[in-house]
């Protein structure tokens, strides 16, 4: 597998000449909608047998054989190359398939049926090979600790028929947004506490569900330590029944960030209790704030060294958002609102509006700007190949658990690819 980015005047066939593949296949990878009209800047996953590696400034032969795993004899040998060889920056160096080691990773989704509605199963079934955990959203809690039931049998039937453990998870979401006064309620009660749990386990036994993921935000910090003693009760009830316990983590940096998005989140406390726990790392770009990357890896990396520093890689599942943005400009704070767009429906507006695609090379993602029918100028960032795999990279290079997607419903076709082509995922039913 490679990426090609599109250049000025390129067309499908020229590409697919280039790495010797046909056009039908790289239109069928990339789900192409009008294999006739590429974007400039558009980056198209290419499925070709092994990878090539173009050399950084600084990098040699050498670098290429540690980060693949490779002797530097077979790179040599593979690559028709002398021994010692002065390479120029850019110089691509074939990786066979055969010896390239994948490593082995969890990999996590969350589903909302209110989002997926009727095509909830099918939308796992298509993809259900790519994952571990299936986190199905969301389990509402009421303020007596009851918890309001969902649709999701079938859900939860499909995740197993595809081996996917599947995840009950347990929001404070009160009138459509997360609520502390809701959260403090409960969570200041160790007998709403137990009610909580024994509410569900029994839904989990019920149901069948093998694991519970707390995603409880906005506490505030005089809730922090009432949500470690819940997260304790949960992981010794939990246990006894050989179930996984999980949390979602807001995006933290340092210790003692201020907020209350962040305050009631105690990253060391949920590393060693939690068997993992899913970093949002994503929503640095977001509906109400200006245009920038949802994902940005400078920012994504600083969470993930943070979280480094206070617990274990193997708990860490870096988030990874499914979905970009579309701003209307000039922005305007407290009243603009971008629109939620897929990684397909980006590729189409560019399309649809004749704009190029750039790429923020610091925040490693693409982002086009366009005027729509009105005269009104937009700015889009989205996802593309190019900044999933350095991503994939990010994982890799910090030997994290393994990563989940926020939220399925959305098309990318090529990130599905991506796994397959990096990974081995792993199956834990």
């Amino acid at each position: 597998m490679q990426i090609h980015v599109v250049s000025p005047g390129e067309s499908l066939w020229a590409i697919a000449n280039q790495y010797q593949v046909s056009y039908q296949e790289i239109a069928e990878a990339n789900k192409l909608p009008n294999p006739g009209q590429l974007v400039v800047g558009q980056a198209l996953v290419i499925p070709t047998e092994g990878r090539v590696h173009r050399l950084s400034p600084g990098e040699s032969i050498w670098h290429v054989s540690q980060r693949y795993h490779i002797p530097v004899e077979y790179l040599l040998m593979r690559n028709q190359l002398p021994m010692m060889p002065h390479l120029p920056v850019g110089y691509g160096i074939h990786i066979p398939d055969d010896m390239r080691q994948k490593p082995s990773v969890d990999v996590g989704a969350y589903i909302d049926p209110a989002i997926t509605g009727d095509e909830s199963t099918a939308v796992v079934n298509e993809i259900g090979e790519y994952l571990t955990f299936l986190q199905v959203f969301s389990y509402q809690l009421n303020a007596d600790a009851t918890l309001t039931p969902i649709d999701d049998q079938a859900i939860i039937n499909t995740a197993y028929e595809n081996n996917i453990v599947p995840l009950m998870v347990i929001t404070n979401i009160e009138d459509d947004q997360f609520s502390t006064e809701l959260a403090t309620t409960v969570l200041e009660s160790e007998e709403l506490q137990n009610t909580l749990l024994d509410e569900a386990i029994a839904i989990m036994d019920e149901k069948g569900y093998l694991g519970l993921d707390f995603d409880l935000e906005y506490l505030g910090a005089e809730n922090k330590e009432r949500y470690n003693q819940l997260m304790r009760k949960a992981k010794q009830r939990l246990d006894e029944k050989g179930y996984f316990l999980s949390s979602a983590l807001a995006p933290q940096v340092e210790p003692g960030m201020q907020g209350v998005l962040y305050e009631g989140h105690d990253f060391q406390a949920h590393g060693e209790i939690a068997d993992f726990v899913f970093l949002m790392t994503y929503e640095w770009g977001w509906t109400g704030g200006p245009p920038r990357a949802v994902s940005p890896l400078n920012e994504v990396r600083r969470v993930i060294e943070y979280a480094l520093s206070v617990m274990p890689g193997d708990k860490i599942m870096m988030g990874i958002p499914l979905y970009g943005y579309d701003w209307e400009l000039p922005f305007v704070e407290g009243e603009t609102q971008a629109e939620s767009i897929d990684h397909q429906q980006a590729i189409e507006r560019a399309a649809r509006y004749n704009a190029a695609i750039e790429y923020d090379e610091e925040e490693q993602a693409p982002f086009f700007r366009y005027y729509d029918e009105n005269g009104v100028e937009h700015e889009v960032w989205f996802d593309d190949a190019r900044s999933i795999q350095a991503k994939f990279d990010l994982v890799k290079e910090y030997q994290l658990r393994g990563f989940y997607y926020w939220v399925l419903g959305s098309e990318f076709p090529q990130n599905w690819l991506l796994i397959e082509d990096n990974f081995h995922v792993n199956k834990r039913i």
